[in-house]
């Protein structure tokens, strides 16, 4: 996976897969300071994925300077990120594309768990295959 600098941020682009609907996310945020990992309400409802009221919890996501947005957390079953099969990780689902330009967050939970390996020499992340 490729990282590119836009605005000083390292940006990647991710395919996500939902049952046999895919979605590209050309604008995800690589945030090694992120616990956990967010995605677009919107972008994901194009893939069948909604948000859970019943099963998911409601979170607070803080930014920079300590505001925060409401996101609902949840596990969402048969869910692929790239390579990377998740049926018993969490997610969290919010607006993160209007107020901050992003299609999603890419938190350390998901990095971890992709054994992600980061060379920002050459600008490119390796994981197991």
């Amino acid at each position: 996976m490729k990282i590119r600098l836009y605005n000083g941020l390292p940006i990647v682009s991710l395919t996500l897969k939902h049952h046999d609907q895919t979605v590209l996310l050309p604008n995800v945020l690589f945030d090694t300071g992120c616990a956990a990992t967010v995605f677009d309400t919107d972008l994901l409802a194009q893939i069948g994925i909604h948000i859970d009221f019943i099963n998911g919890r409601a979170k607070r996501m803080y930014g920079v300077g300590g505001t925060s947005e409401i996101c609902y957390e949840q596990t969402i079953p048969n869910l692929k990120i790239e390579h990377i099969q998740l049926n018993t990780f969490p997610v969290q689902l919010g607006s993160v594309q209007e107020p901050y330009g992003f299609d999603g967050i890419l938190g350390i939970d998901f990095m971890m768990r992709a054994k992600f390996k980061v060379n920002f020499e050459s600008m490119l992340i390796h994981s197991p295959t």
